[in-house]
Parts: C-alpha cells; structure tokens; sequence
C-alpha cells in the first residue's frame, strides 16, 4: 500500500519534523536502515586506502589526507544541490540517483588505477562521496519522519548503529583484501616505467574490490528503482532565502553545526590515522595489514555505543551525555598519545566508543525549535560535515611539521573539548 507523507512543514527533504507529523512503515525502516549501512561502510574504507595510497605514491600525511579532503569536500560541494535534486525526484528516485552516482565513482577507480595518477584516484573518490551525500539526503529525513517527535534523539542514534556497522565491517574485509599485498619492493625503490607498472598492479586490489561495490549498488538501486512509486504526495517547498545561512547567528543551531563540522573533521582523522599509528614501533609495531584488521574496533566501538546510547538517550538528558562522552574522548585521546605499546594503541581505538552518539545528538540538539526553519537548518549541517576535509588535512599537516602523530592528537583532542562546550551550553530544551 503507498503511503502518503506530508511535507509541507520541512522545505528540504534531510529536515528533522518538529510539529509530530510522521509515518508508520516498519518495511521503510529496514529500507533506511540499509542506506545506513552503505553509506557507512564505503566512507570507512578511506581508512584502509589511505595507507595504501600513502605507499604506492610515497605521500606524506598530508598528502595522504586529501583522500579524506576530497571525499567530505562533496558535502560542502553538492550538499544543497543535492537536497535540491531530491525535491525534484522524490525520496526514492533521489535515492537510486545517488546509488547510481556511487557506482560511478566506484567505476572510476578502474582508469584510475590503469593511468596509476593519484589525481584520478581523487576525482573518483570525489564522485563516490557525491553519490553518498545525495544518499545521506534521503535517509536522514526518512528516519525522522518515521516515529513521533519526542523520540527523534533516539531514533536517530539507532539508525546510526547501522551506519557504524557498516563502517565495523567494511574496513576489516578491505585490509584483507587491499592491505595483503605480497609484493617485496616499495615505491620509493622504483621509478620511471617500472614504478608505473608496480603501481598499477598494486593498486588492482583496490580496483577489485570498489567494481564489487559497483556491482552490489547497481542490485540496490534496481531494486529501490522497482519501490519507487511507494511514497506518494511528498511536497516540498523552494528553498528559504541566502540557503538558511542566515541561521548560523543564532547561538545554539551556529554552536550546533561548528560542533558537526569539529566532530566530522576528528572522527575522521583519528580513523585515517589508526592503520598508520599503530604500525610505529613505540605504539603496537604491528604489519600494515594486521593493523588494519583492527579499525573495526575503533568504528565497532561506535556501533555498541550508539545501540546503548539509543537507550540512554531517553531517560539522560542529551546535552549532559554529549558532555560526558566528549569528555571521555578526550581523556582517552590524552592517555594514548603520552604512552606507549597496547596502551597507547587501544585507549585511541576506544575512542570510537566516545563517539557514537555525537553527531545525531549535536543533529538533534541544534535543529530544536526551529520549526519551519529545521529544513534549512538540517542542510547547513549536512554542508558542516565537510568537516571530515578540512581537519584531516590539518592534522596531517601537523604531523609532518612536529614527525609526530602523538602531538598531532592534540587537533581532535581540542575538537571534543568544543563539544564537550557545547554539551553543557545546549542540556536544557531550547
């Protein structure tokens, strides 16, 4: 049976409802669910390429970094265009837009790899991330019309357990897959024709395993092609004046969306990082593919937090446990870049767990009482998260200028203690 969803109070289809209008459609929610999970788990496979690419092409952390830059940059770059496109098409032939943009940026890592430029390794990942923005888009709103108001902080939470599972599982599988390399020189031994040809066989790994995803979406946006006619009388309004801009001067929704950019920007860098920092032989001196296999306990650890946070939420006020875990991340942060060995190793592992309920807290806290404005609101944080390029890139900066990743942690380490402020600023209702 269709449902009918009324959106004439949101005027961008990634708002959180504030007048309690919403849906009952258990089968959508598994839909939604799933969208989750993609887009999860392709973003976290940055952290298994990253290294990889830092090898092939002999980067530096900073360099290294731009793979992260150019991914979040599509939030900033195609976040309102892409809201824009979902009001044209609707939810559901929104959502086979972006499926069909991410296995085109899947695709693309073929040349990429056939040519061995980094550029195009770049663009394409650029590509990949606008598909999962115009994905984001879909799912963000489904979710919050999908149950009353009261229970948005919650429900956000858990949908997000969806996404950290699969950013818990993607990555374990891709260090098998990409990080397993056999191959017994480096590219900083080769050069010239011999260094293209390592290169270009090196990087088939990577080439395998993104045409696999190319081929499972192609599956997925089939078969959301086939339900697209299952949501009907959606309505959206044109988008408010200056794009909502303007709502960055009031204090609690500009503090809200600094806070997601801030918390992007470190849950992103310390995942690049991880494979990286626990290589080095004062912390773990693990082998590159070994280290790999244990990002899953930095994302996993989100994954059981946002399930028992999706609990807590409902009976802790959501500020004061913003506060609290922000305060957690960065104890643990501080711990793990003043000592050494499985210390240092998995109390920043365990930062994920800090985590997990973040960002659809400070989502949710922000976009409070703004009422006909919450769609605006809603696309001004979504271009927020193109914090996961900028405090990437700053961060490897950091820590080629100090050589050291330790002093570099002082970066996400700030970022939570903004949140940490914000927490307490934002633990009464609006």
């Amino acid at each position: 049976m269709a449902l009918a969803i009324d959106t004439t109070s949101s005027t961008d289809p990634n708002a959180v409802v504030d007048d309690g209008t919403h849906i009952d459609a258990p089968g959508l929610q598994f839909f939604v669910f799933g969208l989750f999970f993609i887009f999860g788990g392709i973003t976290s496979l940055n952290d298994v390429i990253i290294p990889k690419l830092k090898e092939l092409f002999t980067l530096n952390y900073t360099q290294a970094m731009l793979v992260q830059f150019c991914f979040f940059a599509a939030y900033a770059v195609v976040g309102i265009p892409g809201a824009q496109l979902v009001k044209r098409l609707g939810y559901m032939r929104g959502a086979v837009a972006g499926l069909l943009t991410m296995m085109a940026g899947c695709l693309l890592f073929v040349p990429a790899s056939q040519y061995a430029v980094y550029g195009l390794f770049l663009f394409a990942l650029f590509v990949l991330a606008s598909g999962v923005v115009i994905v984001q888009v879909v799912a963000n709103p489904l979710i919050s019309l999908l149950g009353p108001v009261r229970t948005t902080h919650s429900r956000l939470t858990f949908a997000q357990a969806f996404n950290s599972l699969g950013t818990t599982i993607f990555p374990y599988f891709g260090a098998i897959l990409i990080l397993g390399s056999l191959a017994t020189v480096s590219a900083d031994q080769l050069s010239g024709p011999e260094l293209d040809a390592y290169r270009t066989a090196e990087s088939q790994a990577i080439v395998h395993g993104y045409i696999g995803l190319a081929a499972a979406l192609a599956v997925v946006a089939a078969v959301v092609f086939a339900f697209r006619n299952r949501l009907q009388g959606e309505r959206h309004e044109a988008a408010a004046a200056l794009g909502g801009f303007d709502l960055l001067k009031r204090p609690r929704f500009g503090y809200g969306a600094l806070c997601i950019f801030l918390y992007v920007g470190a849950e992103v860098a310390i995942g690049s990082i991880i494979v990286s920092y626990l290589m080095q032989v004062e912390v773990m001196g693990l082998a590159e593919q070994e280290a790999g296999k244990l990002i899953p306990l930095y994302w996993g650890g989100a994954l059981v937090g946002r399930f028992i946070g999706s609990a807590v939420l409902r009976m802790v006020s959501p500020g004061l446990l913003l506060a609290t875990v922000a305060a957690g991340a960065i104890v643990l942060v501080t711990i793990s870049a003043n000592s050494s060995g499985t210390i240092a190793g998995y109390s920043l592992l365990s930062v994920g767990l800090m985590n997990a309920i973040m960002f659809p807290t400070i989502f949710s806290l922000a976009s409070e009482r703004l009422g006909a404005r919450a769609a605006d609101g809603s696309g001004i944080i979504n271009v927020a998260i193109a914090g996961g390029a900028v405090v990437p890139l700053a961060f490897g900066a950091i820590a080629d200028a100090t050589g050291s990743l330790a002093v570099a942690l002082t970066l996400p380490a700030v970022c939570y203690a903004v949140i940490a402020g914000f927490g307490i600023f934002a633990r009464r209702p609006a």
